[in-house]
């Protein structure tokens, strides 16, 4: 069962807590979506360390119930 967008945000949000969180479907078929993540605990980690960081807030439903996820993650200006 695909995920939501509002599902995302929240397994986000919930590893990040101070995340600023953008998804976006990007083929309207709840499996492919577009993600910018600002947060302060991004700073000093390179961007596979980022993207590992929001990976692992999703527990798993990567390959899964989410099957593709284009990252942009960033620290706050």
């Amino acid at each position: 069962m695909p995920m939501n967008a509002d599902e995302i945000q929240k397994f986000i949000q919930e590893a990040l807590p101070d995340a600023q969180v953008d998804i976006q479907d990007l083929a309207g078929d709840g499996d492919h979506y577009a993600a910018t993540v600002v947060s302060t605990a991004f700073a000093g980690k390179s961007r596979v360390q980022q993207h590992q960081m929001v990976y692992s807030a999703l527990q798993g439903r990567m390959g899964n119930e989410l099957h593709a996820l284009a990252l942009t993650t960033k620290t706050p200006n």
